[in-house]
């Protein structure tokens, strides 16, 4: 078995992190004399997958404890559910299971004797600066998933805690609808590479993530091709008129910015742009065009694209085919509820 790690004891047993130069790296540790460890290079998120699969593996150095507890059932819920969902609902739930953490795990809570008195002094305390309460709920969520896999594999008898807990009201952006001339300010003041991604993530309806990570690679067959990154549905968008045109212009840019990589979407120097670069970039131009910021955040565009294209088509289902969503009640969600439905007068 592993020895004890006496530092960053916050990961799953036999993970490891060091820094070296300002960098982390992860290692799977083998036990034994001398130790041996299985590199897991230095990215978190990869470097858990592999462990879950180590984990499998070595299953003979897990010591099943009495009376598991909230950190026990992180360890197990990351080793086997959270390889099971996608990329970026992994990248979310890791975040949300920190949170939880730090108030389950600190002393670990046996999941025997965790309460809904307990679930509710997690929302109130997670609350208590009258911000979070989107996040609260999304990880009461969470927690309410952990606790039904830890029923199901034999960890606690006990009820789901969450039951009978109410969570916070959400307004949400439902009602938001970027109308054109605000799409237009705010495109004219922004620079060149806010602009392409501005018009990218319109003309495709895809999110912001999946966005800018669209690469070269991707614009085959005289398509631009997708792999949605919260869901992992497979799309194909034609390359055809504004877009055809834009996909040009950006393949452009890059040849004059003598480009190395593959990434479609990129800065004045020829780098990757970035969410966080994109960010203040589309809220300095935003600021500048006197837009509302509760009238037009970047993530509105996709909603813009649904409902421009249902209008336009007459057809709800093509919009619904353009954000990959599987239910057509979702696309109704971001179009009718924001701009409103289209009817004649009585006469």
């Amino acid at each position: 078995m592993g020895r004890t790690a006496y530092k960053n004891n916050n990961l799953p047993p036999r993970l490891r992190k060091r820094t070296r130069n300002g960098t982390d790296y992860y290692a799977y540790d083998l036990g034994g004399k001398p130790r041996k460890e299985v590199a897991l290079g230095t990215n978190f998120l990869a470097a858990v997958e592999r462990w879950a699969q180590l984990e499998k593996e070595h299953s003979g150095l897990l010591v099943i404890k009495e009376g598991p507890t909230f950190i026990d059932l992180v360890h197990r819920y990351v080793k086997d559910v959270l390889p099971t969902k996608a990329p970026r609902t992994r990248q979310d739930n890791l975040k949300e299971i920190e949170n939880l953490k730090k108030f389950f795990g600190k002393p670990p809570a046996p999941l025997d004797q965790i309460r809904p008195l307990h679930v509710r002094q997690y929302l109130d305390q997670r609350t208590k600066d009258g911000k979070g309460h989107v996040r609260a709920n999304r990880e009461k969520a969470l927690f309410s998933h952990m606790f039904n896999f830890a029923r199901s594999v034999g960890m606690t008898d006990a009820e789901n805690p969450v039951k009978g807990i109410k969570g916070y009201s959400e307004t949400g952006r439902a009602t938001v609808y970027v109308e054109d001339d605000a799409f237009e300010a705010v495109l004219k003041e922004a620079d060149q590479p806010t602009r392409f991604a501005m018009k990218l993530a319109y003309l495709t309806g895809q999110r912001p993530g999946d966005v800018l990570s669209a690469t070269a690679g991707d614009i085959r067959d005289g398509f631009l091709h997708f792999e949605q990154s919260k869901t992992g549905k497979k799309l194909r968008i034609e390359i055809v008129g504004e877009l055809k045109v834009l996909v040009e212009e950006i393949q452009a840019y890059r040849r004059v910015k003598n480009v190395i990589h593959q990434y479609l979407l990129v800065t004045e120097t020829g780098s990757k742009l970035t969410e966080g670069a994109l960010k203040g970039r589309f809220t300095k131009a935003r600021a500048a065009a006197g837009v509302d910021i509760k009238g037009f955040q970047f993530r509105d565009l996709r909603a813009k694209a649904a409902t421009d294209t249902t209008e336009a088509t007459g057809d709800i289902r093509q919009a619904q085919r353009q954000l990959g969503h599987a239910a057509l009640s979702m696309t109704e969600h971001y179009t009718r509820q924001r701009r409103g439905d289209a009817v004649k007068p009585t006469k």
